[in-house]
């Protein structure tokens, strides 16, 4: 549950040992295997809070009856619940994304004809892809491309930058791109391999901006959205477009004030 696994119940088990003599019987709740050990049974109940998921029985002895096989099964529902509840002391619910720790398969599909974009030249694009996000990326002949990480954030940012390799560059969407040259006028972006535009001058910061270079250098990272595309297929970039505005950094900062006297206690 803490790594975002959505399951639907948790799941505790317990151990019921028995020892007996002739008619006489006494029943062990024990996680421990003593009775395991120096009794007459070892019976594993396994369960969520709403029923038994598996069971199952060691016994030195030729059986059980009826009776005894009751009191178990109700003495391992009672022990249980109370390792349920410790349980869900600590952790009520799954987490509602998963870890981004956790390892991960991603696919994404893509059209069949991009299949030889994204693998590149004796293979250069995928080998560099895989380098850069640390991933295991394999490609059906359908277009399937399976993502396989050890980590969530290199499969996401693997699927991201195939997704902006392989599909049509649409208005809105958001990339990382790479500054590969600066003019006066503005920085071009390469969003993906082969897929470059323009972030003009007014639209790399909020404020005014005298020199481009002042902003951004070549090789530089940077976060752009796509807010044209004209019928050359020339693509206008933003990167104003994703800064919050002067207005919203202070309806922030002013939230922020909120908070800290919120939490703040009087002696």
């Amino acid at each position: 549950m803490d790594a975002g696994v959505p399951i639907k119940q948790p799941v505790a088990g317990i151990s019921i040992g028995m020892v007996k003599e002739g008619d006489k019987y006494a029943l062990l709740t024990d996680i421990i295997g003593d009775e395991d050990h120096f009794g007459d049974m070892d019976f594993k109940i396994a369960g969520t809070q709403k029923g038994i998921t598996g069971i199952q029985l060691d016994l030195k002895i030729d059986g059980i009856n009826e009776e005894i096989m009751r009191k178990t099964l109700e003495q391992a529902r009672k022990a249980r619940l109370e390792l349920l509840r410790s349980m869900l002391t600590e952790i009520r619910r799954p987490r509602k994304e998963i870890s981004m720790l956790a390892p991960r398969i991603e696919t994404v599909k893509i059209d069949p004809e991009k299949i030889g974009l994204l693998i590149g030249p004796g293979g250069k694009n995928i080998r560099q892809l895989q380098e850069d996000t640390g991933t295991q990326i394999d490609i059906s002949d359908d277009g399937t491309v399976t993502i396989a990480a050890s980590k969530g954030t290199g499969a996401e940012d693997a699927k991201a930058r195939i997704e902006a390799m392989t599909e049509e560059v649409r208005v809105g969407r958001v990339y990382n791109g790479t500054v590969i040259a600066i003019k006066d006028f503005g920085a071009f972006v390469e969003i993906a391999p082969g897929k470059d535009g323009l972030c003009h001058i007014s639209e790399l910061s909020n404020g005014f901006v005298k020199n481009v270079g002042d902003v951004v250098k070549i090789g530089d990272k940077l976060e752009v959205k796509v807010i044209a595309v004209d019928e050359q297929n020339r693509v206008k970039l933003s990167r104003k477009a994703l800064l919050p505005d002067a207005e919203e950094e202070k309806a922030k900062d002013d939230d922020d004030s909120e908070e800290e006297e919120d939490l703040s206690f009087d002696d």
